[in-house]
């Protein structure tokens, strides 16, 4: 065996560093057999799609910033945001009576969920726009006592609070368990040092478990608002025809081109729902921050700084910006 000689010898000194290592990536072959799959099967989509006449992309050009199929889509929004409010508060009002010992308040929430949640949201948008032919008049004031108000229903156009109403006490059903579930998430110990510390119920709600509890609650209630926006095409059943999808039947029904009408309602729901999930994305990212013990690239900036050292990020190729998984170097 060749003796080592002096400049062979491994260096034992303290202050030198190793040598750095030379990784090769690893051949993923089956990453790129797939890609080429799906891109092939993607062009191969567009293509049909681009060469097919049934589309009729002249028609779907002229319509798809028309001013009816626009103000429609605002009306969708509408629908979306007032529907969901009502949503929101009636079911946090559910789940304060769900979480309630009162066990009359407790059985009335659970009959309202097993209703509303049993039965089609468009079995229930159809009894709303038969409101008025079921109750054609309502009366308000003290019963058999005196009438404050008398108001004719049957002669009433009000197709747009209808759908509003309509969407939003189904919606309350679905919003009723999400608070539930984001509050029952939060440890008993966080109420009992909170109450330790001399908090009140209200504050203690408002310092302590809603902060914890949105966590869970804001990911599953910017699904329901994305869906909130995408049920409204079922507000036909009230009737009511003024909004996206509405509106672009109607079109559709004068020009006979259907699937060009179709696309943009199509189109436009998607704009609004990726704006959506933009939103959602960043809200997520605020109320989620402090749950990992992993630092954000920010956060090791910071540190670095602190402690006046060079620091260098290197984000995992699947993240996005600031999100945990980065290394540093």
């Amino acid at each position: 065996m060749p003796a080592l000689s002096e400049s062979d010898a491994p260096e034992t000194g303290g202050s030198a560093e190793p040598e750095a290592i030379k990784a090769i990536p690893l051949r993923r072959p089956g990453r790129w057999i797939a890609a080429i799959v799906v891109v092939t099967l993607l062009g191969l989509f567009v293509y049909g799609a681009a060469t097919n006449p049934a589309f009729a992309w002249d028609v779907y050009g002229q319509y798809l910033f028309d001013r009816r199929i626009s103000s429609a889509a605002w009306v969708t929004i509408q629908l979306t945001v007032l529907s969901m409010a009502l949503a929101v508060v009636l079911g946090v009002v559910l789940a304060v009576m769900r979480l309630s010992p009162n066990p009359v308040l407790r059985t009335s929430a659970w009959v309202y969920l097993w209703i509303f949640r049993g039965t089609p949201v468009y079995v229930q948008l159809v009894f709303w726009g038969l409101f008025s032919s079921i109750y054609k008049t309502l009366d308000l004031g003290i019963p058999f006592v005196h009438q404050f108000a008398h108001i004719e229903l049957q002669g009433l156009e009000a197709a747009f609070l209808f759908a509003i109403i309509g969407l939003g006490l189904n919606e309350a059903a679905y919003m009723a368990e999400i608070v539930r579930a984001g509050v029952s998430s939060v440890s008993e110990g966080q109420t009992e040092a909170s109450t330790a510390l001399g908090m009140s119920w209200s504050q203690t709600m408002r310092r302590t478990v809603l902060p914890q509890a949105m966590r869970v609650i804001i990911p599953p209630t910017g699904n329901e608002l994305i869906s909130m926006l995408k049920t409204t095409s079922l507000v036909t059943a009230i009737p009511f025809s003024l909004e996206l999808y509405g509106r672009a039947r109607d079109i559709s029904g004068a020009n006979f081109q259907p699937i060009p009408l179709l696309l943009v309602a199509a189109t436009w729901y998607l704009a609004i729902t990726s704006v959506l999930m933009v939103g959602q994305f960043y809200l997520e990212r605020h109320y989620s921050r402090g749950v990992s013990r992993t630092l954000t690239a920010r956060q090791l900036e910071a540190l670095a700084d602190a402690q006046g050292k060079p620091v260098t990020i290197m984000p995992a190729p699947d993240t996005l910006p600031d999100t945990p998984g980065g290394e540093r170097r």
